[in-house]
């Protein structure tokens, strides 16, 4: 099984100054090939590495902001040959399925209705998918983000279980959701000092790490303030406060589990 970061920024100047890519990621693995988060740029960088839209076996947005959703219907229209065929399973968030309260939409419902299944997805739930090649399950996660439908989850693929917290501010009981993970990729926009609302900080992603206790800690979705600088800092208070390092995601890293 092999993971792509296809994008590792976070936030809308990293998204529009493309200071790091905006594609999201995708794994691809023995039972499924599933892009997660595709924002600007994910259909271009996905060619670029040779990961044909085609194979996809599922796409899944986490909610419909532009930075992780813009090139959704794209890569829908490339795994349901061109449109010509449903194909392929597509779970997303309410709103980005349906639509926002006030009908604001990111992704047509052209291309959704391309998908042969379509999930909304429910905090709390789990569900399994079957493909061509195999099946998964996903375990839809509450997340404290201003799309109020959006979600984080755990992925069981291939005896592998892949945590991804999406964007979300801290809360009790975050932490706990991903344990067990051989793999927990966190969306963390800002150092310690500099925090945001509805997003992680440096000492949330700790906290999160201290009480999951991952095999395997990738930090992603990094905004303009993580700058050199700011991840040697970063590094340097996660590795005093938990005694073990993480990985800082690279654009086109690719990371093998």
């Amino acid at each position: 099984m092999k993971i792509t970061f296809l994008g590792t920024g976070g936030g809308r100047i990293s998204m529009i100054k493309q200071l790091r890519q905006s594609g999201g990621f995708r794994i691809d693995s023995k039972s499924a090939n599933i892009h997660v988060d595709p924002g600007p740029g994910a259909l271009i960088y996905s060619i670029k590495h040779s990961l044909k839209p085609e194979e996809l076996d599922a796409v899944i947005v986490t909610h419909f902001h532009i930075d992780h959703c813009n090139d959704a219907g794209l890569l829908i229209e490339g795994m349901s040959d061109y449109g010509r065929e449903k194909n392929g399973i597509f779970i997303g968030s309410k709103y980005s399925i349906e639509g926002s309260q006030d009908g604001d939409r990111s992704i047509s419902k052209y291309h959704i209705s391309k998908a042969k299944l379509i999930y909304t997805a429910k905090k709390e739930e789990k569900k399994s998918f079957g493909t061509a090649k195999g099946k998964f399950e996903i375990e839809i996660i509450k997340t404290k983000h201003d799309e109020p439908t959006s979600f984080g989850f755990k992925l069981f693929l291939d005896g592998k279980i892949i945590g991804y917290t999406g964007d979300t501010d801290y809360f009790d009981g975050l932490g706990e959701k991903f344990s067990g993970c051989d793999l927990l990729i966190i969306n963390c926009l800002r150092p310690t000092d500099v925090g945001i609302p509805d997003h992680l900080k440096i000492s949330d992603a700790i906290k999160i790490i201290k009480i999951s206790n991952p095999k395997k800690v990738i930090l992603a979705h990094l905004g303009p303030e993580m700058d050199e600088y700011g991840l040697k800092k970063a590094g340097i208070e996660i590795e005093k406060e938990i005694n073990r390092k993480v990985i800082f995601a690279k654009d086109n890293q690719i990371i093998d589990l």
